[in-house]
């Protein structure tokens, strides 16, 4: 059974920093596509980075560019999202997600989730 599980959530500061980590158990190897989500209240999930394990390629979304970093480790067991100058509309639940894709482009096709990890950024 594949599963993703996200830790590294919690309160800061704006201009704060987080490093959130997403480990992956049971991973089938394939899944070369891995990306973070976050929702806030009333709002949709929207893609924030992702990350293509077999290149390292990476992508951001607007907002975030330049202030957040996604990473994997060597293994590809566990990725990282360095968040850095936090503003409050980072405020979100964060989603680690994956899927298997010969090209790791768009934020659609998104198969296996983690339970999510709260971010609160204070003004």
């Amino acid at each position: 059974q594949v599963q993703l599980v996200e830790s590294g959530g919690g309160s800061v500061q704006a201009g704060g920093s987080l490093r959130l980590s997403c480990g992956a158990s049971g991973f089938v190897y394939s899944r070369n596509c891995m990306a973070w989500f976050r929702q806030a209240p009333g709002k949709e999930r929207e893609g924030v980075a992702r990350i293509w394990t077999t290149t390292g390629v990476t992508y951001y979304t607007d907002s975030v560019r330049g202030r957040f970093t996604i990473s994997a480790d060597d293994d590809k067991r566990t990725v990282y999202l360095q968040m850095n100058s936090l503003k409050p509309e980072d405020t979100a639940m964060y989603y680690c997600a994956a899927k298997a894709s010969v090209f790791c482009g768009g934020w659609d096709g998104y198969d296996t989730w983690g339970q999510g990890t709260q971010v609160t950024v204070s003004s």
